[in-house]
């Protein structure tokens, strides 16, 4: 399909949510496939396109979340605390 075709029917909040949900899938099956290389050479092209498509999937979610189409909520400060302190406790 012609791009130009393409976004007439869907806007740019919809490619982007499209692109972000396409990173995520060939973030996890490179990670999958670099994990069970048995080639070092192999697994450090996986890792290397890895690398890539993660910097791509973070562009993509800078956009959406600066256009407003991927609101992140802050964590709240006193729970992160709580947590620390629970797991930092552990052996």
């Amino acid at each position: 399909m012609d791009p130009r075709q393409c976004a007439r029917i869907m806007g740019e909040k919809e490619i982007l949510q499209d692109c972000l949900s396409s990173q995520k899938f060939l973030t996890a099956n490179y990670n999958t496939f670099a994990g069970e290389c048995a080639n070092e050479q192999l697994r450090s092209a996986f890792l290397n396109i890895l690398d890539d498509e993660h910097r791509i999937q973070a562009d993509i979610f800078t956009d959406m979340n600066t256009n407003g189409w991927y609101p992140v909520t802050p964590a709240d400060q006193q729970k992160l605390q709580q947590l620390r302190q629970k797991f930092s406790s552990r052996p």
